[in-house]
Protein backbone atom coordinates (compact mmCIF):
# COMPACT_ATOMS: atom_id res chain seq x y z
CA UNK A 1 0.00 0.00 0.00
CA UNK A 2 1.09 3.70 -0.67
CA UNK A 3 2.38 5.51 2.42
CA UNK A 4 -0.09 8.16 2.14
CA UNK A 5 -2.96 5.98 2.08
CA UNK A 6 -1.50 3.81 4.69
CA UNK A 7 -1.40 7.07 6.57
CA UNK A 8 -4.99 8.31 5.70
CA UNK A 9 -6.17 5.08 7.12
CA UNK A 10 -4.22 5.35 10.01
CA UNK A 11 -6.07 8.82 10.31
CA UNK A 12 -9.35 8.02 10.25
CA UNK A 13 -8.80 4.66 12.34
CA UNK A 14 -7.38 7.23 14.97
CA UNK A 15 -10.18 9.49 14.63
CA UNK A 16 -12.77 6.53 14.95
CA UNK A 17 -10.92 4.67 17.91
CA UNK A 18 -10.66 8.20 19.63
CA UNK A 19 -14.32 9.13 19.50
CA UNK A 20 -15.09 6.03 21.41
CA UNK A 21 -12.17 7.00 23.86
CA UNK A 22 -13.85 10.24 23.95
CA UNK A 23 -17.15 8.80 25.17
CA UNK A 24 -15.77 6.64 27.98
CA UNK A 25 -14.18 10.13 29.40
CA UNK A 26 -17.22 12.37 28.98
CA UNK A 27 -18.90 9.30 31.23
CA UNK A 28 -15.97 9.64 33.35
CA UNK A 29 -16.96 13.52 34.12
CA UNK A 30 -19.93 13.12 34.77
CA UNK A 31 -19.31 11.19 38.13
CA UNK A 32 -19.97 7.55 36.60
CA UNK A 33 -17.51 4.91 36.76
CA UNK A 34 -17.33 3.06 33.61
CA UNK A 35 -19.16 -0.52 33.55
CA UNK A 36 -17.35 -3.99 32.75
CA UNK A 37 -18.68 -3.46 29.05
CA UNK A 38 -17.27 -0.02 28.87
CA UNK A 39 -14.08 -0.86 30.44
CA UNK A 40 -13.48 -3.69 27.49
CA UNK A 41 -14.60 -1.23 24.94
CA UNK A 42 -11.95 1.52 26.12
CA UNK A 43 -9.16 -1.82 26.77
CA UNK A 44 -9.72 -2.77 23.12
CA UNK A 45 -10.32 1.15 21.58
CA UNK A 46 -6.70 1.58 23.50
CA UNK A 47 -5.21 -1.63 22.00
CA UNK A 48 -6.53 -0.98 18.07
CA UNK A 49 -4.83 2.71 18.59
CA UNK A 50 -1.56 1.27 19.69
CA UNK A 51 -1.81 -0.99 17.32
CA UNK A 52 -1.97 1.05 14.21
CA UNK A 53 0.93 3.44 15.61
CA UNK A 54 3.20 0.26 15.64
CA UNK A 55 2.43 -0.49 12.02
CA UNK A 56 2.43 2.88 11.33
CA UNK A 57 6.04 3.15 12.91
CA UNK A 58 7.14 0.47 10.68
CA UNK A 59 5.48 1.23 7.08
CA UNK A 60 7.53 4.42 7.59
CA UNK A 61 10.41 2.82 8.64
CA UNK A 62 9.99 0.25 5.25
CA UNK A 63 9.24 3.47 3.20
CA UNK A 64 12.55 5.22 3.82
CA UNK A 65 13.98 1.81 3.38
CA UNK A 66 15.16 1.48 6.89
CA UNK A 67 15.13 -2.25 8.07
CA UNK A 68 11.70 -3.17 10.00
CA UNK A 69 12.43 -4.63 13.42
CA UNK A 70 9.46 -7.25 14.58
CA UNK A 71 9.27 -5.86 18.14
CA UNK A 72 7.11 -2.40 18.43
CA UNK A 73 9.30 -0.66 21.20
CA UNK A 74 12.77 -1.09 18.56
CA UNK A 75 10.70 0.27 15.69
CA UNK A 76 9.61 3.53 17.86
CA UNK A 77 13.01 3.33 18.42
CA UNK A 78 14.54 3.46 14.82
CA UNK A 79 12.03 6.36 14.51
CA UNK A 80 14.04 8.43 16.70
CA UNK A 81 16.98 7.92 15.56
CA UNK A 82 15.54 9.26 12.17
CA UNK A 83 14.34 12.24 13.86
CA UNK A 84 10.35 11.16 13.69
CA UNK A 85 9.82 10.65 17.34
CA UNK A 86 11.29 12.97 19.87
CA UNK A 87 14.00 11.11 22.16
CA UNK A 88 12.24 12.60 25.34
CA UNK A 89 8.81 10.72 24.10
CA UNK A 90 10.46 6.66 23.62
CA UNK A 91 9.38 6.30 27.49
CA UNK A 92 6.25 6.94 26.81
CA UNK A 93 6.17 5.10 23.52
CA UNK A 94 7.69 2.22 25.30
CA UNK A 95 5.43 2.37 27.91
CA UNK A 96 2.03 2.39 25.71
CA UNK A 97 4.01 -0.52 23.53
CA UNK A 98 4.18 -2.20 27.27
CA UNK A 99 0.26 -1.56 27.63
CA UNK A 100 -0.40 -2.94 24.28
CA UNK A 101 1.15 -6.43 25.58
CA UNK A 102 -0.69 -6.23 28.77
CA UNK A 103 -3.65 -6.10 26.97
CA UNK A 104 -3.15 -8.90 24.07
CA UNK A 105 -1.22 -10.89 26.79
CA UNK A 106 -1.10 -10.18 30.19
CA UNK A 107 -4.93 -9.44 30.20
CA UNK A 108 -5.39 -10.74 33.84
CA UNK A 109 -3.15 -7.82 35.56
CA UNK A 110 -4.37 -5.13 33.99
CA UNK A 111 -4.87 -2.17 36.32
CA UNK A 112 -8.20 -0.80 35.59
CA UNK A 113 -7.32 2.10 37.73
CA UNK A 114 -4.07 3.32 35.86
CA UNK A 115 -6.10 2.66 32.01
CA UNK A 116 -8.89 4.81 33.35
CA UNK A 117 -6.38 7.53 34.74
CA UNK A 118 -4.53 6.84 31.35
CA UNK A 119 -8.09 7.97 29.50
CA UNK A 120 -9.61 10.69 31.73
CA UNK A 121 -5.59 12.50 32.22
CA UNK A 122 -5.51 12.56 28.11
CA UNK A 123 -1.93 10.15 28.14
CA UNK A 124 -3.46 8.62 25.31
CA UNK A 125 -3.49 11.66 22.82
CA UNK A 126 0.37 11.70 21.72
CA UNK A 127 -0.90 8.26 19.89
CA UNK A 128 -3.47 9.28 18.77
CA UNK A 129 -1.35 12.70 17.05
CA UNK A 130 1.13 10.51 16.02
CA UNK A 131 -1.27 8.66 13.87
CA UNK A 132 -2.87 11.64 11.89
CA UNK A 133 0.18 13.42 11.64
CA UNK A 134 1.46 12.95 7.67
CA UNK A 135 5.22 12.15 7.51
CA UNK A 136 6.79 12.48 4.28
CA UNK A 137 8.34 9.23 2.45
Amino acid sequence: MRLDLYQAETARVAAEQSALLAQAKAILKEGRALTPLEQGGVLHALQILIENAIGKAKQLLKASGQPVPVSGYDAFKALVSRDLVAQADLAAWNAIVGLRSRIVHDYMKIDMDQVIALIADDKDQFVVQFLVTEFPA
